[in-house]
């Protein structure tokens, strides 16, 4: 089951106006789902997930490119920076917009390489878990704060009860758990948060306990939607 997505317009347009597409975000927010709804059966597809593409996009980036040429979809470029100087030199040469599409969950480290490979090559997407009008299907336009066009907006919107409001902030915005409505909650987001220290947060040289790194989560996740109050966090982490 495919959700639509609000920033597919914004994706596509970023397409039309760089060479390179990078759509970022968490994992398991649809980045990939995204861009394979949009993209045409000419375009290409690799995942830097598969160990095999992985080692031949670090050890020989220029016959990889080749293999997997433009029009490409390269998944989780942040396993192989080393293709980014051959993605810039290719843009350079053909000066095609949309010719690479690329989606990358690691942030800290990726986006630094970006800015300083790819600059002025290079379009940036952020995309978050579903919004309450995704999951709904109520996709209105852009935001706006004129009273009639909110009033039809809410005449026009599911109505929802508070229960239901506090059932939806449980559930929270993964395309997963909307996908399979009946998946355990608690295994899910416990297999999540050991998949996010595992393979994001333990290439951070910045944290070297990652048990301390456990409990700063579980202690910002309680002051959700509280003033940051860096000093009790510090306190609190004992950091």
């Amino acid at each position: 089951m495919y959700i639509k997505r609000k920033i597919e317009d914004i994706v596509l347009k970023v397409a039309d106006t760089f060479p390179v597409l990078l759509l970022t975000g968490p994992r398991q927010s649809g980045k990939t789902t995204l861009l394979t709804s949009l993209a045409d059966s000419s375009r290409k597809y690799v995942t830097l997930d598969d160990p095999g593409d992985k080692l031949f996009a670090k050890e020989e980036p220029s016959a990889f490119l080749e293999r997997y040429s433009p029009p490409v979809m390269i998944d989780e470029i942040q396993y192989a920076p080393e293709l980014l100087p051959y993605i810039k030199m290719y843009v350079d040469r053909h000066k095609n917009n949309g010719d690479f599409w690329l989606t990358g969950s690691q942030m800290f480290h990726m986006m630094k390489n970006v800015s300083e490979s790819l600059a002025g090559r290079v379009g940036i997407v952020n995309l978050f878990g579903l919004s309450n009008s995704e999951i709904t299907g109520n996709l209105f336009g852009a935001y706006t704060a004129e009273n009639e066009e909110l009033l039809q907006r809410i005449r026009a919107a599911s109505p929802m009860t508070l229960p239901d409001v506090f059932r939806r902030i449980h559930r929270g915005g993964m395309p997963r758990v909307y996908e399979q409505p009946d998946v355990d909650l608690d295994g899910y987001f416990s297999a999540y948060v050991q998949t996010y220290i595992s393979r994001d947060i333990r290439d951070l040289t910045q944290v070297g306990d990652e048990l301390a790194f456990y409990r700063f989560l579980r202690i910002a996740a309680a002051r959700t939607g509280l003033l940051v109050n860096y000093e009790i966090l510090a306190r609190e982490t004992g950091i």
